[in-house]
């Protein structure tokens, strides 16, 4: 086995400087794909993990289609009980909404 450290950001936001220090141990085998999909993405070996932990763990919201059925009881809790496209201002300003609209295509 091999050790990887990696440097994990507290907080949700992906430009967020501050960092956690930790550890992982690795098949060589694997530590040798990672780097070499790191490598192909022209990224650090950190970043990649970091990447792909962030996209494995994103919370999966339902599809439901648009005539979905909601009892009122349910929209009444709603803050925004009707869907409207967002601008470009905001989807600029917000990039993990901008994902999720991409994603689900809205």
């Amino acid at each position: 086995m091999v050790t990887l450290s990696l440097y994990l950001q507290k907080g949700t936001a992906m430009a967020t400087s501050e960092r956690i220090q930790t550890a992982f141990r690795l098949s060589p085998e694997l530590l040798a794909r990672v780097k070499r999909a790191a490598r192909k993405e022209n990224v650090s070996v950190n970043l990649f993990v970091e990447r792909t932990l962030d996209k494995a763990t994103e919370p999966v919201f339902p599809k439901l289609p648009r005539d979905f059925p909601i009892d009122d009881d349910i929209l009444s809790l709603a803050v925004v009980s009707e869907f409207r496209p967002f601008t470009k201002e905001e989807l600029e300003a917000d990039p993990k909404l901008a994902c999720l609209v991409k994603k689900n295509n809205l």
